[in-house]
């Protein structure tokens, strides 16, 4: 994920949007990538089917999931893999439902 961190930082530089936080999300027949970037800068990346709606809004499940289990723990350190038992099983139960309900809310 190292070149897409150099893409979303040219296409911030490049956008003719001004203050653009850059790439949102990127296109193609196969897949589309989805990004999500905190106010602190920590990336959260899903790759997805390009008519899967609603990842947005599973972008941000997932940031409300790293906050409360790997952010509020103590013994985690950013940058660093996370080890948390919680973390992982919320994330899996999130994806479950997610994926169940065959949409991950209102538009994409």
């Amino acid at each position: 994920m190292a070149i897409f961190s150099v893409l979303f930082a040219i296409g911030s530089q490049l956008s003719p949007e001004v203050g653009s936080s850059g790439i949102e999300m990127l296109e193609t027949d196969v897949f589309k990538l989805h990004c999500f970037q905190t106010l602190t800068g920590i990336k959260f990346i899903v790759l997805a089917d390009p008519r899967q709606s609603g990842i947005d809004v599973l972008l941000r499940k997932i940031y409300e999931i790293y906050s409360d289990f790997a952010l509020k723990n103590p013994f985690y350190s950013l940058e660093m893999p996370i080890r948390c038992e919680l973390f992982d099983q919320n994330l899996k139960s999130a994806l479950e439902i997610a994926e169940k309900a065959g949409t991950f809310g209102p538009g994409s």
